[in-house]
């Protein structure tokens, strides 16, 4: 079948309109922003979907990936403020927010990223001490974070983030950092090994301090029951020789004689009970002592009612005495008014 000329130009028209269609719809994927430029000039930006333009007359300029991304920075020599060489290299985070503009504000983005990181790392690491720049990356990371995003803002991006990922010292400076830590720790274990000691010290003295303090009440409480014990056996001594005073002067002689006899044998249960040797020189007589407890006797039944005192029985004589013992004074028996001693006075 032979086509004619009108049937050629329908098929062409057809083939023009599809290809025109072809020319002019444009899908954008996720994540991407393409430029659209009208005869070389930039007139707008397609969204992620089915978009529509003039062919022939516009055309799409840059395709612009919107989603974060990363770039690494090199390793780089960096001399600290302390003259130290250090090695580094980092990695930064960044995002196209306006493609526009980073489109058409920068030349090659990526480059330009990259080198302005590896500029501030330099200038940043540069102003700080070797000590300083090892402890304080968070610092450094802050620091390049803020000047990079600040440098990148009219291109369109934003810098999320600046990780430093490793700083090399040499390999002596290494030895001798580790040398520095190891002395910084033994200094640390003497200055706690001394703190110890003189805590223990501190203690120590403490507790000696407490003990001598209960002690001294120990025996300061002691003391004021022992006084309280003499102060009580005063008073009852002193009510006992109150109560006699009080008996002699109402006439009843029997109390003081009763109190000096009970005095009297007191004294020589003490002597008796005492268990060292001895040898004791004194005026006394067997039978003054038995006198004295017939006196007691005596002067109980008077008070208690049993009776008059029956007469003391008579005293065996007295063998007669050396001219040297004559001159002693004997002993006298108040209880007993009838002993030679007594007459003999």
């Amino acid at each position: 079948m032979l086509l004619g000329g009108f049937d050629i130009v329908v098929i062409a028209l057809v083939i023009l309109v599809i290809l025109v269609l072809f020319a002019g719809i444009k899908t954008v994927p996720q994540g991407y922003r393409y430029t659209v430029e009208r005869f070389g000039r930039y007139t707008r930006t397609l969204e992620p979907g089915l978009n529509l333009i003039t062919p022939f007359i516009e055309r799409v300029g840059a395709r612009m990936n919107v989603m974060e991304q990363v770039l690494d920075v090199p390793t780089q020599e960096v001399i600290t403020k302390d003259n130290a060489s250090v090695s580094a290299d980092a990695v930064a985070f960044y995002q196209v927010l306006n493609p526009a503009q980073a489109a058409y504000q920068i030349t090659d983005l990526k480059n330009a990223i990259q080198n302005l990181t590896m500029t501030n790392i330099r200038s940043v690491m540069g102003s700080m001490d070797l000590d300083e720049l090892l402890s304080n990356r968070e610092v450094i990371n802050e620091r390049l974070l803020r000047v990079v995003d600040e440098a990148v803002g009219p291109w369109g991006i934003k810098v999320t983030r600046v990780e430093i990922k490793d700083i090399q010292p040499p390999a002596d400076l290494v030895e001798s950092m580790g040398r520095q830590m190891k002395a910084e720790r033994e200094k640390r274990a003497q200055i706690l090994e001394a703190e110890g000691a003189r805590n223990a010290q501190i203690l120590r003295a403490e507790g000696a301090k407490q003990a001598a303090v209960l002690k001294a009440e120990g025996e300061r409480e002691a003391a004021f029951r022992e006084a309280e014990a003499r102060e009580r056996l005063a008073e009852a001594e002193a009510r006992a020789t109150q109560v006699v005073s009080e008996a002699i002067a109402v006439g009843n002689v029997q109390a003081i004689n009763y109190f000096v006899a009970q005095k009297y044998t007191e004294a020589l249960v003490e002597i008796g009970k005492a268990t060292n040797a001895k040898i004791v020189l004194m005026p006394l007589e067997a039978s003054s002592i038995i006198g004295s407890l017939g006196g007691i006797g005596a002067i109980a039944r008077d008070v208690f009612g049993d009776g008059p005192a029956p007469a003391a029985p008579p005293r065996p004589p007295i063998a007669p005495r050396s001219p040297a013992t004559s001159r002693t004074t004997p002993a006298v028996n108040p209880f007993n008014p009838t002993s030679p001693s007594s007459s003999e006075t």
